[in-house]
């Protein structure tokens, strides 16, 4: 297993991966951090915890239209997705993301 170095509102996370996703992984936290300078620039540094929380419901935000794109553009007619099974689906990736937020900030607070 891999490990890769993100720096991410000018912390620095060493986090694992499977070997060969070290490139996809660096680039996934430019992103994020990105997105929590952008945050940053309009809230200022109101904290880790909060700005982690924050970007998560932004990229959130993202998904949620780029679903509603997709099935825009695939057609409204398709029964196989119903608009329920798709909030189904974005409830479970918020949640995930939710609970990989907190156990950043259990290990950011040291009480994990």
């Amino acid at each position: 297993m891999a490990q890769v170095e993100v720096k991410i509102n000018g912390r620095n996370y060493q986090i694992a991966c499977d070997d060969g996703q070290e490139a996809h992984l660096v680039q996934l936290g430019e992103y994020i951090d990105k997105r929590v300078q952008e945050l940053v620039s309009a809230v200022g540094q109101v904290g880790d915890s909060r700005l982690l929380v924050m970007t998560s419901l932004l990229l959130a935000d993202e998904l949620s239209e780029t679903y509603a794109d997709i099935k825009r553009t695939s057609g409204a007619t398709d029964a196989a997705v119903s608009a329920e099974e798709m909030e189904e689906r974005l409830a479970g990736i918020v949640d995930a993301a939710t609970a990989r937020i907190e156990a950043v900030t259990r290990d950011l607070s040291g009480t994990g």
